[in-house]
């Protein structure tokens, strides 16, 4: 497990061998809700990366449980920061599964609640942008 600004990361081949022997995490996407709808990794649960302090503390009562944030592509800062303001919020078990949402599609892995299927588009302006 490596650390990047001080934030353990997650790792895809890690969350998907948890998430298959369904061990106890909580696991959300700091992306806008209407990303989240088109399509998020399973068990995840939504939180607008402007909504964290408010939101999960009622998603995730227990501060010690382990919680791991995602955006939608490595090079998205939603997740690293979102991990920090958990810890500032007495998270004592953050971490921060950097792939996101392209490292989970470029796997060949599914994403939940797609109602159709999410493609990352090279030419876009944002760079993390998912069309």
């Amino acid at each position: 497990m490596s650390v990047i600004t001080g934030i353990d990361r997650a790792e895809r081949k890690e969350l998907k061998w948890r998430m298959d022997r369904a061990e106890p995490f909580a696991l959300l996407e700091i992306e806008p809700e209407d990303d989240y709808r088109r399509g998020h990794l399973p068990q995840a649960l939504s939180v607008p990366p402007d909504r964290v302090a408010d939101l999960v503390p009622d998603l995730v009562a227990d501060r010690e449980m382990e919680v791991i944030v995602y955006c939608c592509a490595p090079d998205c800062a939603n997740g690293r920061q979102a991990a920090r303001e958990l810890q500032a919020l007495g998270y004592t078990n953050v971490r921060s599964y950097d792939g996101g949402k392209r490292d989970w599609i470029d796997h060949g892995l599914p994403l939940e609640n797609e109602t159709t299927p999410v493609v990352f588009s090279p030419g876009a302006s944002d760079a993390g942008s998912v069309k």
